[in-house]
């Protein structure tokens, strides 16, 4: 009985493979290039607009270039790749860092800390994996805790947002943010936070308070790499999540394989903050997330998908207090 043999790869296959390989790793630098090209439309806008103390504060030309590139380009590319893996993970379809065929565990709900809320990108999703609806006033708290969570016992289902605080301190995006929460109808439901993670419970600083233990679940989309002083403010997002409330996350990390990726990614980084907003490709974000605080359960991993050449790894799943 004869066995055959496996077919070997051919040089046509090395070659295709090396090809994309190499691809792979100059695509960051060609983000690079799209980000510096929105900077001079920036500037002309900033001077037609006569904003011309913007022009002269880094950080404030820093934040309207990133929003330029940002809204009208970058962010709506990154929510069609992203869609496919951010939607069923707040749905509850994903384990170990893939999304899943069947729900494997609770979609969002309750009461919503969106962080980096940023253009709006995501706000229509939040009708897409979840009931949303504001506490009718006389049902009082006793009623809003009955219907938070729909999901039976199994996970199954939708979940039940009654308001979504979303941390934007960048004043450029707020525009584009009331835009989505508008189209997506969530005006009595959405409330824009227009200060940092370390004043979400100083009132003197912004129209409304969130308590410390009061949110069911937060939700941050590829904005950890650019918040300031992570490990206090990862510490301080988790102080506000209930016990058994939900941390989902996707976010891009630092490379932990191969000498050559390590170094690679690290050189990027010496450009990639000052094109891209301040984000920080470098950071350990898992294991930041992971020391923030005691978790019940945790469920994140990176895709197998993502190939050796990924230049930006990430990390999708969720932390349970």
């Amino acid at each position: 009985m004869s066995t055959s043999s496996p077919p070997q790869p051919t040089l046509l296959t090395h070659l295709s493979f090396l090809k994309e390989s190499i691809l792979g790793l100059l695509s960051p630098w060609g983000f690079l290039s799209l980000s510096a090209s929105f900077l001079p439309r920036t500037i002309l806008s900033l001077i037609q607009q006569q904003r011309y103390s913007v022009l002269f504060s880094p950080a404030r030309l820093q934040e309207a270039w990133f929003t330029e590139f940002w809204t009208g380009l970058a962010g709506p590319n990154i929510r069609l790749n992203a869609g496919e893996r951010v939607v069923p993970l707040l749905r509850g379809y994903a384990s170990r860092g893939q999304v899943t065929e069947t729900q494997v565990g609770p979609a969002i709900a309750g009461t919503v800390i969106e962080v980096g809320a940023g253009a709006g990108l995501w706000v229509d999703v939040y009708r897409q994996v979840a009931d949303v609806r504001a506490p009718d006033a006389d049902e009082g708290v006793e009623g809003v805790t009955k219907r938070k969570n729909v999901n039976n016992g199994n996970g199954e289902g939708k979940g039940v947002i009654t308001r979504i605080y979303g941390v934007e301190p960048n004043p450029n995006q707020h525009p584009h943010l009331h835009r989505a929460i508008a189209a997506a109808k969530l005006e009595d439901v959405y409330q824009i936070v227009p200060v940092g993670i370390e004043d979400l419970d100083n009132g003197a600083m912004w129209d409304g308070r969130v308590e410390k233990g009061s949110v069911d679940c937060i939700v941050s989309i590829l904005c950890l790499c650019s918040i300031p002083e992570p490990e206090k403010n990862i510490r301080e997002l988790y102080s506000y999540l209930k016990k058994g409330g939900r941390w989902y996350v996707f976010e891009h990390v630092r490379c932990e394989h191969g000498l050559f990726m390590q170094f690679y990614q690290r050189l990027l980084n010496v450009f990639w903050p000052h094109f891209i907003g301040g984000c920080l490709l470098c950071r350990p974000t898992e294991k930041t997330i992971r020391e923030a605080g005691p978790w019940d359960s945790i469920d994140v991993g990176q895709p197998a998908t993502e190939p050796w050449y990924q230049v930006v790894p990430h990390v999708l799943g969720v932390f349970t207090k």
